[in-house]
């Protein structure tokens, strides 16, 4: 890795501890906060790149394991990872990555509509669909009661997928970050 790529994975890892001050909401069916912080993963993923943005939710995700208070509302410790949001929170440098790939693969056709769906796909569905299981298996819930105390986030999610495009375009324009595949 370069110094430039080391710098964006710290970078995009920063800002998504930085986007936990926000307070967490959490949500009382399923035990899972609603932060601000999955949108540190829509953004990794559309300005750093697939490796860059996997690498720096990768990052964080190792550090809050260790036990750093990265977490909306102060939180660490592998406690996080085992408990009903360690779904998702496993799934954000996946996430991170699909959404890189698709924005690398997209970028010489990229319109709004496409980023709007580049980001529902690697930044919700995705993270869904090992989040809703994890939290059924953890909470011992059925799938089907997750799945519905989870469509709580979908609101926030959508507010942040707009954020994202419109972050990401106004960056881009300023700096562009990403190279087409």
């Amino acid at each position: 890795m370069s110094t430039r790529d080391i710098v964006f994975v710290a970078l995009f890892a920063a800002l998504t501890a930085a986007l936990g001050l926000f307070p967490p909401v959490t949500l009382p069916v399923v035990g899972v906060p609603i932060t601000a912080q999955s949108m540190g993963v829509m953004l990794a993923g559309a300005l750093a790149g697939s490796v860059r943005g996997g690498a720096a939710l990768a990052l964080f995700v190792v550090l809050v394991c260790a036990g750093l208070p990265l977490m909306a509302g102060g939180r660490g410790g592998l406690g996080i990872v085992m408990g009903p949001g360690g779904g998702f929170v496993l799934m954000w440098p996946v996430a991170a990555f699909a959404i890189g790939y698709l924005y690398e693969r997209s970028l010489r056709t990229l319109t709004v509509w496409k980023e709007v769906l580049i980001l529902v796909v690697g930044g919700v569905v995705l993270t869904y669909a090992v989040g809703i299981p994890w939290i059924a298996a953890v909470a011992r819930i059925d799938l089907a009661k997750a799945a519905i105390g989870s469509a709580w986030f979908l609101p926030g999610d959508a507010v942040k997928v707009v954020l994202v495009v419109l972050i990401a375009r106004a960056v881009r324009r300023a700096y562009p970050t990403l190279q087409a595949r």
